[in-house]
């Protein structure tokens, strides 16, 4: 049976990403969480279903009872910006005006997730993500 990428990588001494990408992909992930306030209060919308909706993407970690192959896909589906720009982009074309603040929230839930290190999940492990390690998985790698 071949190795999940997290135990090839482990295998193979794998440390994280270089400084300089994962410096990149934060400070990608922060212009967006900037970009996304910046529009959210534009809208005009109630900064209360800001608060309130804010948190919704992480009930995705829910797809983690069934196992951590469908957790990470439910995870990742639900945390890849394709999916909020979607939703903004048929509620623009449907002119479902309403949906658009939703779509902006979710972004920068996403983009914030990311600022602080959460990334798409890997199937094999929790705690491996595309911009490292987090948790205890980070703890046990230094």
């Amino acid at each position: 049976m071949s190795q999940s990428p997290c135990e090839e990588a482990q295998a193979n001494g794998y440390t994280g990403l270089p400084a300089a990408v994962l410096y990149v992909l934060r400070v990608e992930a922060l212009a967006v969480a900037v970009l996304t306030v910046v529009v959210y209060a534009h809208m005009g919308a109630s900064w209360w279903m800001f608060a309130a909706l804010w948190l919704l993407p992480d009930l995705s970690m829910l797809g983690y009872l069934a196992g951590p192959y469908w957790g990470a896909r439910t995870y990742n589906a639900i945390h890849a910006y394709a999916t909020p720009v979607a939703l903004g982009l048929c509620a623009f074309l449907l002119n479902a005006k309403g949906l658009l603040p939703v779509a902006v929230i979710w972004a920068n839930h996403i983009a914030v997730d990311r600022v602080l290190g959460y990334g798409l999940k890997y199937p094999s492990r929790f705690g491996w993500t595309h911009l490292g390690r987090t948790g205890k998985e980070a703890k046990a790698q230094q």
